[in-house]
């Protein structure tokens, strides 16, 4: 008979508090992006140039983190030597790009709860995803845990009270709105897996800030291509634009989200993208309890019932949990991430 595995899921105490951590700051984006707009749910900054800004401070970080043991011009060798990775990353960098960006569209949309809910289409893809590149099938149990994850989160716009005649999820994810949101979902599941796979398979043996700095330096070259594409890069950088950018609220999106950056990079390093999924799912509960502390919105049946069909799901996937053994050389560099970070 299965028994809960606490170790299986999280070997090492790191990994949980990464998990943890992942979950919160996730959610806090979708706060912070929210609060970030104007009365109207537009933005009163260039979002691309936020993103862009975003993947700058990221570069920055990963930078810094590598040199603390390492000498600059053992990064400069790192990139040469490993420049094929580098171009691989050019993959997930673009998908990433378009995911963020889509992000704060969606949200201008959507509120949180539910831009959360509309995610939760990418568990079933990922789980493909995983298969296809890993050659790993799942099982049974593992199947069932990812459709009752999936059905929960449908519960959720189901209305079980006559006080809102209105769908909790209205007819704007039909058309472009729709389209957006499913081209998030395919953009953040392919990067999701595809980036673990470069850090357990292609990169298995680069370092991984080097990694880090590889996906920011590529996600800086597109996003200026976008930029470029959108706006001139001029304009872009006016001291009036810039201004906006640096206001309190979207400076909190961007730390946010570069601190998002940098532990979902440990996430995939320790765990794996399908227990990200049920982190993404746990961020849709949270967001609801959160909504309800600080602005008082209720919590109907649907969001009870969605709550115990995710919690049920997360159990039974504890009892199967999907592994990617790591080699002796990425067990390595774990444990060297942990005395680092600790």
């Amino acid at each position: 008979m299965s028994t809960f595995s606490w170790i299986e899921l999280f070997p090492t105490k790191l990994s949980f508090v990464i998990f943890l951590a992942y979950i919160l700051l996730f959610v806090g984006q979708g706060i912070l992006v929210t609060a970030s707009q104007k009365a109207d749910n537009q933005y009163d900054y260039n979002i691309i140039t936020v993103v862009l800004l975003t993947e700058v401070l990221k570069l920055i970080v990963s930078t810094l983190l590598y040199c603390k043991d390492n000498s600059p011009k053992s990064l400069v060798n790192n990139i040469v030597e490993n420049r094929k990775v580098l171009g691989l990353y050019f993959v997930p960098a673009l998908l990433y790009c378009f995911y963020n960006n889509l992000a704060f569209v969606n949200l201008s949309v959507f509120d949180p709860t539910t831009y959360y809910l509309l995610l939760q289409l990418r568990v079933v893809v990922t789980g493909i995803l995983f298969q296809v590149i890993f050659s790993k099938t799942l099982s049974k149990k593992q199947w069932l845990s990812l459709l009752i994850l999936t059905f929960g989160c449908m519960l959720k716009q189901i209305n079980f009270t006559n006080q809102e005649k209105k769908s909790f999820i209205s007819f704007d994810i039909v058309g472009l709105n729709g389209i957006f949101i499913l081209l998030q979902i395919f953009c953040s599941c392919l990067a999701g897996v595809y980036n673990e796979y470069l850090l357990k398979k292609q990169g298995a043996d680069v370092n991984i800030f080097i990694q880090n700095v590889f996906m920011y330096l590529d996600s800086i070259v597109c996003n200026v291509v976008l930029l470029s594409v959108r706006v001139s890069l001029s304009s872009a950088f006016t001291y009036e634009n810039i201004s906006k950018v640096f206001h309190y609220k979207v400076l909190l999106v961007m730390f946010n989200n570069a601190a998002i950056g940098i532990v979902t990079s440990f996430f995939l390093k320790t765990l794996n993208s399908i227990l990200k999924t049920f982190a993404s799912a746990l961020e849709l509960v949270l967001t609801a309890i959160l909504s309800y502390l600080f602005f008082r919105i209720a919590i109907h049946l649907n969001t009870v019932l969605a709550i115990g069909a995710v919690m049920y799901a997360v159990y039974l996937y504890s009892q199967n949990p999907v592994s990617s053994k790591a080699s002796s050389r990425q067990s390595d560099q774990i444990a060297l991430i942990k005395s680092e970070q600790v």
